[in-house]
């Protein structure tokens, strides 16, 4: 069990960006069938959610237009509500202060992308924070079906 396990995420923070969200950028996603942000994101889009790739060589992912950067993503589409973070923990400090720009309601890093400071940084600017869980793993007990 982690010492601030309010960094990784109450189940009440996953249930609520779960159930209340309906934007959520992948950072990291790319055509890439092989690599787990293709079929979470893949998975989120079966259960509602729309997906924005974010991604250097992301032209096109799931149908859906993919950007460069967090920043030029929400300034093409608009809003965002969850930053899904999919790339190692050395460069997840670095994502979650791009997220934190864009004030999503919340930011949300998948399994073994783990950044303590990131995190209490993102819990300290008022946004919802996950880390080291898998929306695709959560959805069976907290999501909207649960």
């Amino acid at each position: 069990m982690p010492d601030r396990p309010e960094l990784y995420g109450t189940d009440d923070v996953v249930r609520e960006l779960l159930h209340d969200t309906h934007t959520w950028i992948v950072v990291g996603l790319s055509s890439n069938r092989m690599r787990p942000a293709y079929s979470v994101a893949q998975f989120l889009q079966r259960n509602g959610k729309r997906v924005i790739p974010v991604h250097p060589r992301a032209d096109e992912v799931l149908g859906e237009v993919g950007y460069p950067t967090i920043a030029a993503a929400v300034a093409a589409e608009g809003s965002v509500d969850v930053v899904d973070v999919f790339v190692n923990s050395g460069l997840a400090g670095d994502i979650a202060r791009e997220a934190l720009a864009v004030q999503p309601k919340g930011v949300w890093f998948q399994l073994d992308v783990i950044d303590e400071v990131a995190a209490s940084e993102v819990i300290a600017a008022g946004i919802k924070m996950v880390m080291d869980r898998c929306p695709a793993i959560e959805w069976p007990r907290l999501g909207p079906a649960a």
